[in-house]
């Protein structure tokens, strides 16, 4: 485990390190603010890409959604359990100089305050990666004692999408805004949005119910209550998040129309 947890982290490190060099010599006319965002995109692409493969392989085998587990979850789940800190960390990089650049004088150096203006813009971004980091994998890998695989699984899925998102906002970085390619990019977006953050709830009760004999509109009641509170306490932001998607689509849609 230790091996795997150290693998994860010389990759994503290397990965970000990597590409601020790669992006630094390749773009030259780059501000610093520039090369960090890219940066930090393309890592978020990168294990979005990983943790969706991870967890179609893991659905795919599992039969029996309580008790079938695949060896390639766990593995990943500690593989990529760095990459929270590391995106943590890049987030506030890319933050620290994006204000550096419109002249912040507060962002001339690093401090508490430019840390406190990191956690006041970005709390939610904060909270989700100290969640995973503190709360979430940890459970995953040592308290769930191999059962519900099938569902993590589910979960890894969502992760899609984050992809897409990453790269509409290289796309915009690179001055391809206009482009067929960013319209293209944001349909995909919100049909992975869709598909992967809302409908796999359903079909994840679906599933359940096939398993066990269970009608779908009668799974809830079968359920302990913390699974649906919990089921819909994630559900919920993934319906305004899907809306928020929605109005940036539009507005890149209507920007077409308008050239």
């Amino acid at each position: 485990m230790l091996k795997t947890l150290a693998c994860g982290a010389v990759t994503f490190a290397g990965l970000y390190i990597g590409f601020k060099k790669v992006l630094k010599l390749t773009f030259t006319r780059w501000s610093d603010a520039d090369v960090l965002i890219v940066s930090e995109r393309l890592i978020d692409a990168i294990h979005a890409s990983l943790a969706t493969t991870a967890g179609v392989i893991t659905v795919t085998s599992c039969k029996d959604v309580m008790r079938d587990s695949h060896w390639v979850l766990t593995s990943f789940m500690v593989f990529g359990y760095p990459y929270s800190a590391i995106d943590l960390y890049a987030s506030y990089m890319s933050h620290f100089h994006s204000h550096r650049l419109r002249g912040n004088s507060m962002y001339n150096s690093h401090s508490l305050m430019t840390l406190k203006g990191f956690i006041s813009s970005y709390w939610l971004t904060v909270l989700h990666h100290l969640a995973v980091l503190g709360i979430l994998l940890p459970i995953g890998v040592f308290y769930r004692r191999g059962l519900g695989d099938f569902f993590i699984g589910c979960l890894f899925i969502t992760e899609l999408s984050v992809a897409f998102v990453a790269i509409s906002k290289i796309i915009v970085q690179v001055g391809l805004a206009n482009t067929r390619l960013h319209k293209i990019n944001s349909i995909l977006l919100l049909v992975s949005f869709i598909i992967c953050r809302i409908l796999i709830f359903p079909y994840m009760y679906w599933k359940y119910g096939r398993d066990f004999d269970i009608p779908l509109h009668k799974v809830p009641s079968h359920l302990p209550w913390h699974c649906n509170v919990g089921n819909l306490a994630i559900l919920m932001p993934q319906v305004y998040w899907f809306y928020l998607q929605l109005k940036k689509a539009q507005r890149v849609f209507r920007h077409k129309k308008l050239n």
